[in-house]
C-alpha cells in the first residue's frame, strides 16, 4: 500500500465516525458503521485483510446493537503513568495515563493519551471472551483511537466520554501479522464477558 492509500483510508474512517456522531438514531448509526467498515475491508487498497482472506470475505463478525452497553462516563483522576509500546510499524509509541472510567457492570478502564505528535485519546479493552474460541480478539479490541478517527465524541457532562462497546473493533494486527498494534494493558482488561462489538474467528 502507498502513503496516499493509507491517507485515504484514514480520511474515510474519519468521515464514517463523523456520520456516526451526527446521527440521533444510535442503532442506525451502528449499522452505518458496520456497513462502512465492511466496504472498506472488502474494497480498499489499505484493507488489513490478507490477500488470501479477501476472496471469501462477506463482512466482519459484528454482534447486533445492544443499548445496555452504551455509556457516557466521566474521566476520574488517576496517578500519572507512562508506557512505551514497541510496534513493528510505528516504532516506540508513548502513552500517558490521563484518568480512569468506571464502566457499570464491567469495572475500571484506563484512558490513555498518545504522548507524541498529534496526541489523541486511546481506550482499548480486553474482556473474558478473549479466551473463548469464536469470542473476542486475544489482544483486546479498541473502543477509541481518536488519532485514527475512531472517536464517538464527548459525553454531555464535562470531562466525560461516550464509550459504546457495540463499536469495539479489532486492531489491524488481528488480520495481518505485519502490523504490531498497541494492545490492552492490565488496566484495560476486565473480568466479564462483553458480548457486543466485533468478534474474532482467527487464532488467538
Amino acid at each position: 500500500m502507498t502513503a496516499l492509500e493509507v491517507a485515504d483510508w484514514r480520511r474515510r474512517v474519519f468521515s464514517l465516525y463523523e456520520r456516526v456522531r451526527q446521527s440521533s438514531d444510535v442503532p442506525a448509526a451502528h449499522d452505518l458503521w458496520r456497513r462502512g467498515r465492511d466496504e472498506l475491508f472488502a474494497t480498499h487498497p489499505s484493507t488489513p485483510l490478507l490477500p488470501e482472506d479477501r476472496a471469501g470475505f462477506t463482512g466482519l463478525p459484528v454482534e447486533p446493537y445492544d443499548p445496555a452497553w452504551r455509556f457516557e462516563l466521566e474521566i476520574l483522576t488517576a496517578d500519572p503513568r507512562r508506557i512505551d509500546v514497541e510496534t513493528g510499524t510505528d516504532g516506540v509509541v508513548p502513552f500517558e495515563l490521563i484518568g480512569v472510567v468506571e464502566v457499570p457492570g464491567a469495572g475500571p478502564l484506563d484512558v490513555w493519551r498518545l504522548a507524541s505528535y498529534s496526541g489523541g485519546i486511546f481506550v482499548p479493552v480486553k474482556d473474558a471472551l478473549s479466551r473463548v474460541p469464536g469470542g473476542t480478539y486475544g489482544g483486546g479490541r479498541y473502543l477509541l483511537d481518536t488519532v485514527k478517527g475512531a472517536d464517538l465524541g464527548p459525553g454531555a457532562a464535562p470531562d466525560s466520554l461516550v464509550l459504546d462497546f457495540n463499536f469495539a473493533y479489532n486492531p489491524s494486527c488481528a488480520y495481518d501479522p505485519m502490523w504490531a498494534c498497541p494492545l490492552a494493558q492490565p488496566g484495560n482488561t476486565v473480568g466479564v464477558e462483553i458480548p457486543v462489538g466485533e468478534r474474532y474467528s482467527g487464532g488467538h
